[in-house]
């Protein structure tokens, strides 16, 4: 249920809170993934006593304050700041003096069902199928002639929460060839996105094709013959219709320098489902939260789900354990990215900026929120230091921090 209206006062309850408040009833009436039941408990568990924190102290006022430490938790939206803070500080080692274009692949909801069936073989099948069409189109020699880069940043989720599986692709605008040159893209302009598409949804179905011939995929359940994706007719119906549909490919003019990179950057790289900012209420009955209609002209609305059915959505995205939601191709890959990006970066005759030394949790944290984690709230001019450790009530919990 939509409801049109969408100012509501800020709310402070947070996606823990309903956990808190529905995980017993929720857990009881459906069957869980282990990875499912993990992210739950750690959500449930993170700033609180349960895992732990320490007493800190103002050396000025005296004033006592408690700090409960983090889960960690990759779905966790109280614990995605500061790593996000370290990755960015990471990548603007590797700027290159170059235009950068953003991708996005999506995938046809037609397949919804079946990914959610076989996640990590799909999710890999379409990371794979996105660099495999920047790479034909880098390598095509009447274009870059060369190896391009690319970071790959897996999404699966709409604003309303229903699967909505694509890539976001940062594509620096080159390529380095065979003689070691570097061959410069269109500075406004990457690829044709009709032509990126038809070769995008090839190289998708051929691996999902693939994956069916060697039996890797499992298939949903259907009491009906006439279209269990068992039966190979039906599979082969189903490839038929998507290979007839059109496969959205949207390609956005470059960014305007590497800060809208990085800022860019910083919004997608660890994003969740849903931030807490987003969730406006929760109590027995529904949980209410916005989101943005794009087909409605970027509407910001209102949604009201029971607790079952929200919580039901969010746990759809849970990525199974160990499965790296971001990955680097092409010359960026981690293998050969440092010697890649000192060569491209010497071909364009570019000197970065003396590398500062790495930023300790305190300096990240100002930068990302404005206050210092040290100095005392209360008096505002002492700092605070820790004068008792709180144990980890659940030591043998290990957290999610791939």
């Amino acid at each position: 249920m939509c409801d049109q209206e969408c100012a509501p006062e800020k709310s402070s309850v947070e996606l823990g809170d309903v956990f808190r408040m529905h995980k017993e009833s929720y857990c009881k009436d459906y069957t869980l993934a282990p990875e499912q039941y993990k992210v739950i408990n750690a959500i449930c568990n993170c700033r609180t006593s349960v895992l732990g924190g320490h007493v800190e102290q103002c050396d000025n006022c005296g004033d006592i304050h408690v700090s409960y430490n983090s889960c960690r938790n990759r779905h966790c939206p109280k614990c995605q700041s500061l790593k996000t803070a370290k990755w960015l500080e990471d990548r603007q080692k590797e700027l290159l003096p170059v235009p950068y274009f953003h991708v996005v692949f999506t995938l046809p909801h037609e397949l919804n069902t079946l990914i959610l069936y076989n996640k990590k073989e799909l999710y890999s099948l379409l990371m794979q199928s996105v660099w495999e069409t920047i790479k034909t189109f880098g390598e095509d020699p009447k274009r870059l002639n060369g190896l391009m880069g690319m970071i790959a940043i897996l999404h699966t989720w709409g604003q309303n929460l229903f699967d909505h599986n694509h890539v976001h692709g940062i594509v620096p605008g080159g390529a380095l060839t065979d003689g070691n040159k570097w061959q410069p893209s269109n500075p406004d302009y990457l690829f044709p996105v009709k032509a990126m598409s038809e070769v995008f949804k090839g190289i998708f179905i051929a691996g999902l094709r693939d994956l069916y011939d060697k039996d890797k995929l499992k298939i949903p359940d259907s009491a009906d013959l006439k279209t269990s994706l068992s039966v190979r007719e039906n599979f082969e119906t189903l490839l038929d219709s998507l290979m007839k549909k059109k496969w959205v490919v949207y390609s956005k003019h470059p960014f305007a320098g590497p800060k809208k990179l990085l800022d860019y950057l910083g919004r997608y790289v660890n994003k969740i489902a849903i931030s807490n900012y987003r969730i406006l209420n929760c109590d027995e009955k529904s949980v209410k939260f916005k989101w943005r209609d794009y087909s409605d002209n970027n509407t910001v609305k209102v949604m009201t789900l029971t607790p079952e059915e929200f919580i039901r959505r969010f746990l759809m995205h849970v990525v199974p354990t160990g499965f790296m939601r971001v990955r680097f191709f092409g010359f960026l890959a981690n293998a050969c990215k440092k010697k890649n990006v000192a060569t491209i970066r010497n071909l364009l005759s570019y000197e970065p900026t003396e590398e500062k030394q790495k930023k300790d949790v305190r300096s990240l944290m100002l930068e990302l929120t404005g206050n210092d984690i040290m100095l005392c709230q209360k008096c505002k001019t002492g700092h605070l230091y820790t004068i008792q450790a709180m144990p980890n009530k659940l030591a043998s919990v290990i957290p999610d921090t791939s």
